[in-house]
């Protein structure tokens, strides 16, 4: 089986052909509690053109990958899974759930508090503009690195947005019929997310 991890940052897959724009050892130096094991291998494709033959990929997983796309590299990258996804082939994909983001962000309180940080004292202690949390209490704090991305690095910015319906609508536009859908939070206790699992019909 050819299994795909596309945009893996610090959660590469034994098992899978992990694919990102950094080395395994940026991508240590970026989580430095992390450890990887030795069986992790990274490969610097290009997600636009991946080097699979048409219908030849068993699975493609994209873990809070599509936010980080442009309008036009959006269309690229979901032509490009449906090209090299074999029948009955599956692809899982995670995003932030956009629609419950600004729900929260609209209810939290404005309380603007101090300058973006990004060292790495203040990635350490959750600076987030000051707000010093993950709870979605102040609009300027973390729900802003959810909407815009946490921006601590390249590739960190988010670019697009997703609802439910989008992602349905997207996916059977390129002949993809939904498995599953289904929400949960980033982490545990984060942002609202969406994972939704589909299957290429012919």
């Amino acid at each position: 089986m050819i299994k795909l991890n596309l945009g893996c940052g610090g959660r590469p897959l034994i098992g899978y052909i992990n694919v990102d724009f950094d080395s395994i050892s940026k991508i240590q130096k970026r989580y430095p509690k992390k450890i990887f094991s030795k069986k992790i291998v990274i490969r610097n494709y290009n997600i636009f053109n991946l080097p699979f033959k048409d219908s030849s990929v068993d699975l493609i997983r994209a873990d809070s990958l599509i936010e980080h796309l442009n309008f036009l590299e959006e269309k690229n990258f979901f032509y490009e899974i449906q090209r090299i996804l074999k029948k009955n082939g599956k692809v899982i994909l995670s995003t932030p759930d956009f629609e419950s983001t600004v729900k929260t962000w609209l209810k939290a309180k404005d309380n603007w508090k101090d300058f973006y940080r990004n060292d790495l004292n203040s990635i350490k202690n959750n600076h987030w503009f000051g707000t010093y949390t993950y709870k979605p209490i102040n609009r300027w704090g973390y729900l802003t690195a959810s909407i815009f991305g946490s921006q601590n690095g390249k590739g960190q910015y988010h670019h697009n947005a997703y609802t439910k319906k989008k992602l349905i609508k997207i996916l059977n536009f390129i002949d993809l019929k939904i498995v599953s859908v289904k929400k949960f939070k980033w982490k545990g206790n984060r942002d609202i997310m969406i994972k939704i699992v589909a299957k290429k019909i012919y």
